[in-house]
């Protein structure tokens, strides 16, 4: 009798089990919602901007470094730096715990922390809110938001973007050019 009362319970069982599976695809839709923010950063620590196909490197807030790095990929800095920081074709994001004493040579750079020293980057230069930068910038595009401290000299190099830039600026100056020739005569 015992044998006789378990299997019927067995095949309940499993009749409910085989209904909460249709119940455990809502999930997937959202795994489905999930893939459609793939633009969005699933690593908190991870800046906006970095996407899936190149790597961020990260060096935290515990870490003290004295020398030179170089690399082929971006970088997050939390820690402090003293030296030199060359990433050529990459982005460096200085967090806000961070403090450099170095000089920065990349594509891109965003300062959320302290950095002391010369910045040349290839496409742009931002310093947020609270970002402080003691040094002189180089850059082709620049970005300082209020609240933020800097004290040095800014050159625009526009050798980067020279094709694209110099069309559409030489466009701009001929009918201004053209409009201030008449006021003259």
């Amino acid at each position: 009798m015992w044998s006789n009362t378990k299997k019927p319970d067995t095949p309940q069982a499993a009749q409910p089990e085989s209904k909460n599976l249709p119940v455990n695809p809502p999930p997937k839709p959202s795994a489905a919602s999930w893939e459609g923010t793939t633009a969005m950063s699933t690593d908190a620590m991870r800046p906006i901007g970095a996407t899936a196909d190149r790597a961020t490197a990260r060096l935290g807030p515990s870490l003290h470094i004295k020398g030179e790095i170089t690399g082929n990929e971006d970088l997050l800095i939390e820690g402090s730096v003293e030296g030199l920081v060359q990433l050529d074709e990459r982005k460096l994001t200085v967090g806000a715990t961070a403090k450099l004493t170095a000089d920065i040579i990349a594509r891109e750079v965003v300062v959320y922390g302290t950095v002391k020293g010369n910045l040349r980057a290839k496409d742009r230069i931002e310093i947020k809110k609270d970002g402080s930068v003691n040094g002189d910038l180089t850059t082709a595009r620049i970005s300082i938001e209020d609240g933020a401290y800097f004290k040095g000299s800014i050159e625009i190099d526009k050798s980067g973007e020279k094709d694209a830039g110099a069309g559409s600026f030489a466009r701009a100056t001929a009918p201004a050019a053209a409009g201030a020739a008449p006021k003259t005569i």
